[in-house]
């Protein structure tokens, strides 16, 4: 276990949320101070989760060209709101990490993606690049959680990395809870990705039928 340097709330604001599909939810959004890595991390509390019961948490690292932009070379988009429905219904929090392309920037995601078009996969991409196939590090995310008075949640998340490193850091992880699965002709390569490198739990044999494999 990590002894984490504290982190402190800045600021609460309640905001309504609107998605395209028409799905609406008001959010509390926190702001932090004090955060290892000095990055704008958010946390959105939704709902009230049940006396007794651990809430729910995503960790949702920033998607520019799935979450603002709808790309349908990740499934980034659409876990993002199914996570927000599921947070909302149970009570709980979805933490929005600053990572984007797994923490490689925008602009290195999409010199990956170029890589991708030549036929890498996404962490192949990333190697090629001289960049880390994942540079993710949660001690923020931990930090978040702490300040928010949160130290056991249920993880919705199909990649066990993030709750190997939240129980490093403190956090206890009752259940990994795995999101649903958003497969589309441009995304199944990056998916079963996924699965074969970084053991993200996703059906294998789903994706192969789809045409990958």
């Amino acid at each position: 276990m990590t002894d984490l340097p504290a982190a402190t709330q800045r600021s609460r604001v309640r905001v309504p949320l609107r998605f395209g599909d028409g799905y609406r939810v008001d959010a509390e959004l926190v702001t932090f101070h004090g955060l290892a890595d000095g990055r704008e991390h958010l946390a959105v509390v939704l709902g009230d989760p049940a006396p007794g019961t651990v809430p729910l948490v995503r960790l949702h690292s920033e998607c520019l060209t799935g979450d603002v932009f709808g790309s349908a070379r990740c499934d980034c988009g659409p876990q993002l709101r199914e996570a927000v429905e599921r947070i909302a219904e149970r009570g709980g929090v979805l933490l929005y990490l600053r990572q984007e392309g797994r923490g490689i920037g925008l602009y290195n995601k999409l010199d990956a993606y170029a890589l991708q078009d030549q036929g890498l996969d996404t962490y192949a991409a990333n190697t090629a690049l001289g960049l880390p196939e994942d540079a993710r590090d949660y001690t923020a995310a931990a930090q978040m959680l702490t300040a928010l008075g949160i130290d056991e949640v249920d993880l919705l998340s199909n990649n066990p990395d993030k709750a190997g490193q939240l129980r490093d850091l403190g956090i206890g992880v009752h259940d990994r809870v795995p999101t649903g699965v958003f497969t589309t002709a441009h995304n199944v390569r990056y998916l079963r990705a996924k699965v074969l490198q970084t053991q993200h739990t996703l059906p294998l044999g789903e994706l192969t039928e789809l045409g990958v494999g």
